[in-house]
């Protein structure tokens, strides 16, 4: 794999390819509208027939953008946990103190997850619709992602502030409690983004037998 535009590629090669200004609007037409039909709809169910006459454009002319299905979605599946590991990356930059990584960690996590529920929600449920090769793709993003957080347990329990029996299962109960905050979350209320990250922030120190710093909501 080798990162073009911005983006890992398993074959070398963008699945969406630009084509000037009008092409990049389109590739990102199909993009949102490819998640909007495969949300509702499912991987199998969705047909490119089906995404072109949401964007508009004739059946023929997607190939300007698409070589095919299961290439455009390895495509999607793969810029929402690229977008995610940078979003964090970046986030985490200049950070020292495990505690201030773990609150940061907690707040982008669930920022993301809601702000891009069903591309979360689309990246999730169809790695069964992924051949061999872009499953193992995007299960290698995955698990990058998953280290960033194993790596703030291990400084935390290292410098004696994070205390739990198993750090595996730990990191694991710790992801699912927070994604699952994109499947029931509602924009109306009653809470706020900022409500749940709080409260979502003392129950991962919690679970890690910790107290969060002071100005947690600051950091």
């Amino acid at each position: 794999m080798h990162i073009s535009k911005g983006r890992i590629r398993r074959n070398g090669t963008s699945d969406l390819r630009t084509l000037g200004s009008k092409g990049e609007g389109t590739e990102r037409l199909l993009r949102s509208r490819g998640i909007k039909l495969i949300s509702e709809h499912g991987f199998e169910a969705m047909s490119l027939r089906m995404l072109a006459k949401e964007v508009g454009i004739q059946a023929g002319s997607l190939y300007n953008y698409i070589s095919n299905k299961q290439e455009f979605l390895f495509t999607l599946m793969s810029a929402v946990i690229e977008d995610l590991n940078v979003e964090m990356a970046t986030a985490m930059d200049d950070l020292t103190d495990p505690r201030e990584k773990l609150c940061v960690f907690v707040r982008v996590h669930i920022d993301f997850h809601t702000r891009r529920k069903d591309e979360v929600f689309v990246g999730n449920m169809e790695l069964r619709s992924l051949d061999p090769d872009n499953l193992k793709a995007i299960i290698a993003l995955r698990r990058a992602y998953e280290r960033q957080l194993a790596a703030i347990l291990d400084e935390g329990i290292a410098a004696g502030v994070f205390h739990c029996r198993n750090p595996k299962i730990t990191r694991l109960a710790m992801l699912a409690m927070l994604t699952q905050v994109a499947n029931w979350y509602d924009k109306r209320g009653p809470n706020t983004i900022a409500e749940l990250t709080q409260e979502y922030t003392y129950l991962a120190f919690a679970m890690l037998q910790a107290e969060p710093p002071e100005n947690f909501s600051n950091i």
